[in-house]
C-alpha cells in the first residue's frame, strides 16, 4: 500500500513539511557547518516531495564522495545521475537558496522532518494493519511479526545508528591495541600531565565520560584547569572548558597566576610586582597565549546549547576534550523543567556520554558531592555513593575520580606520609582498568595541583624563587659555567668539584 492510498482511506492530507524541506535543502547548499550537523541525522525517506528526495540524494551522493556541496555541484550531480528532470530542473535547485541565508535552525527543521516522516510511517503502517485484520484469511500471528517488525524498522531509522560489522571492529580495536603497545603500556590517550594518573588511566580515551567529583574547597576547577592546561601546553591538544561558575576572565587570571607562579591573591589585588615577577609574567603568560584552550563562560547552558557549541568547536578547532564546570549548573531543556532535579540531572549525564561518543573525545564534568561525607566519622574519604542528586552520574560514567585533602580536615599525616599541601585524586571506578588513588601537589598560592616528584620551574628546595635566592647571596661561592649540554661533554681543566658548587647555606645551585 502507498502513502497515497493509506491517506485517501482515511481522508486526510499526509503529514508534511515542504517548505521546512525546501529550508533544510537550501540551508545544506550553502552553509557547510549545517551540512556537517546533520547530514548523518537525514534520511530520504524524510523528504515527502519527490523532487526534495532526489535533491537530497544527489547532496548524499556528493558527501559520500567527499565533493564540495552548492547550488551549481548538485545540479552537476543530478545531470550526472539523469535525475535533473525529476528534481525539477535546474532552476528548481536554485530556487531552494534563495530565501535562506544560514543554516542556524536546520537541527530544529530536520527534527520536524523526522517526525513528520514517523507520522507518515505509522499511519501507512497502521492502515495496512486494519485492513489486513478485516480479512478472516489472514492469520493473525503472522499479521502481528510483520507490524512489529516494521515499526521496529521505524524506531531503527529515527532513532538508533548503523550497524558495523564485527571485521571493521576487530580492526580498529588492533590499531588501538598497535598504538598502545608503541606507547610501551602508558599514554596511550591523552595525557593529563599527572604522571601516576596517566600510567592508571593511560589517558584519556575517546567516547569516555569522566566525573570529578569533590565538596566545595577541594579543587574541582583548579585540578580540572591543571589537566586542561597540560593537555594544550604540553601535548598540544585542543582543548575546551565551559564554566558555569567562574567568568573566563577569572580562570584566565588562574592560569596565568599557576604559569607564572606568582600568587593569585596578589594579581587580583593589583600589588606590585618585583621585576623579575614582571618579565615572568609577560614571558609564561605568552605560553598561554599561544595554547589551545577555548574558554565558554555562558551561564545556566543547556545540554543542547553544549552539545551545539562542542560541535562547532570540533569542527573549526579539532577540540581533543571538553571540561565542564560543573554538571549541577548546567539545565537539561526542553520539557525537563515538568521533572525533579534528579531525573534532569540524568537526562544530562546520559547527554554528556552520548557527546562523548558523537564527538569521539573525552568529556570530564565537574560535579559536587552531597553533605554527607561532612557528617561523616573519620578520614572524610568520599565515596561514590556520594555522588550528588543521581545515581545515573555512576552509572554514565566510565571513569569517576574524586578530589580528597586530607589536611582541610586537620590530617596533617597518613599511611603515605605528610599530607600537608598534598591532594589525593582516589579513582573509584574506571571501566577499562584499574582503581585506586593517585597523590598530587596541591599548591594552594598557585591554585593548581602538580606532580609531587616535580620541582616547580623557577624553585630552590627552600621555597624561595631563583632570582631572590641569588641576590641574597650576593653570588658568593657561586662559579658560572657552560651548561655540560651545551659543550657535550667538554669540560674546562679548571671546572671545580661538585662540593665547591655550594651556596653560603650549603644549598646546591
Amino acid at each position: 500500500m502507498t502513502y497515497e492510498q493509506a491517506f485517501t482511506l482515511n481522508g486526510n492530507v499526509p503529514p508534511q513539511a515542504i517548505e521546512l524541506e525546501a529550508a533544510v535543502l537550501g540551508a545544506l547548499m550553502l552553509d557547510e557547518i549545517a551540512l556537517n550537523n546533520v547530514i548523518e541525522m537525514l534520511h530520504e525517506e524524510y523528504f515527502y516531495k519527490p523532487e526534495h528526495q532526489a535533491i537530497f540524494h544527489a547532496v548524499k551522493r556528493l558527501v559520500e564522495h567527499t565533493e564540495p556541496v552548492d547550488m551549481l555541484s548538485v545540479v552537476e550531480q543530478l545531470r550526472k545521475d539523469g535525475m535533473l528532470e525529476a528534481a525539477g530542473g535546474a532552476y528548481n535547485v536554485a530556487k531552494l537558496t534563495d530565501n535562506i541565508t544560514s543554516g542556524a535552525h536546520i537541527e530544529y527543521y530536520v527534527k520536524i522532518l523526522s517526525q513528520k516522516y514517523v507520522q507518515r510511517q505509522l499511519i501507512l503502517t497502521s492502515t495496512e494493519t486494519i485492513k489486513e485484520a478485516y480479512d478472516e484469511t489472514t492469520d493473525v500471528m503472522d499479521l502481528l511479526d510483520r507490524t512489529e517488525q516494521k515499526l521496529m524498522d521505524v524506531n531503527d531509522k529515527n532513532f538508533r545508528s548503523d550497524y558495523r560489522e564485527i571485521g571493521t571492529l576487530v580492526h580498529a580495536a588492533m590499531e588501538q591495541i598497535k598504538e598502545a603497545q608503541l606507547n610501551e603500556g602508558n599514554t596511550s590517550g591523552i595525557p593529563t600531565g599527572f604522571l601516576e594518573l596517566d600510567r592508571m588511566t593511560a589517558g584519556m580515551h575517546p567516547g569516555t565520560l569522566i566525573i570529578v567529583a569533590a565538596r566545595p574547597a577541594m579543587g574541582k576547577t583548579a585540578f580540572s584547569l591543571s589537566m586542561a592546561r597540560n593537555m594544550a601546553v604540553n601535548a598540544k591538544k585542543p582543548v575546551a572548558f565551559f564554566s558555569m561558575e567562574m567568568t573566563g576572565e577569572e580562570l584566565a587570571t588562574r592560569l596565568i597566576s599557576a604559569e607564572a607562579e606568582i600568587p593569585g591573591e596578589k594579581l587580583k589585588k593589583g600589588e606590585k610586582l618585583a621585576p623579575y615577577e614582571e618579565k615572568i609574567l609577560m614571558e609564561r603568560s605568552q605560553i598561554l597565549n599561544d595554547a589551545p584552550i577555548y574558554i565558554d563562560d555562558t551561564p545556566g547552558l543547556s545540554i543542547f546549547e553544549l552539545r551545539a557549541k562542542c560541535r562547532r568547536l570540533k569542527q573549526k578547532y579539532d577540540i581533543q576534550m571538553v571540561f565542564i564546570d560543573y554538571l549541577q549548573l548546567m539545565n537539561a531543556g526542553g520539557d525537563s523543567k515538568n521533572g525533579n532535579r534528579e531525573q534532569e540531572i540524568s537526562t544530562i549525564s546520559r547527554q554528556l556520554k552520548a557527546l562523548s561518543k558523537e564527538l569521539k573525545i573525552p568529556v570530564l564534568a565537574m560535579s559536587q558531592l552531597s553533605r554527607a561525607v561532612e557528617t561523616r566519622g573519620g578520614t572524610k574519604r568520599p565515596m561514590l555513593s556520594d555522588l550528588r542528586e543521581s545515581g545515573a552520574i555512576e552509572q554514565d560514567a566510565d571513569i569517576v575520580m574524586f578530589i580528597y585533602r586530607p589536611e582541610y580536615y586537620g590530617i596533617d599525616s597518613d599511611e603515605k606520609g605528610d599530607t600537608r599541601g598534598m591532594a589525593d585524586i582516589i579513582v573509584a571506578k574506571h571501566r577499562s582498568g584499574s582503581v585506586g588513588d593517585v597523590r598530587l601537589k596541591f599548591e594552594n598560592q598557585f591554585v593548581r595541583f602538580t606532580n609531587p616528584d616535580i620541582i616547580p620551574m623557577g624553585s630552590f628546595a627552600t621555597g624561595i624563587p631563583a632570582n631572590e635566592q641569588f641576590d641574597a647571596l650576593g653570588g658568593a661561592g657561586t662559579i658560572m659555567i657552560d651548561s655540560k649540554m651545551n659543550s657535550m661533554g667538554n669540560i674546562p681543566p679548571d671546572y671545580p668539584p661538585a662540593d665547591d658548587l655550594q651556596g653560603d647555606e650549603g644549598v646546591p645551585f
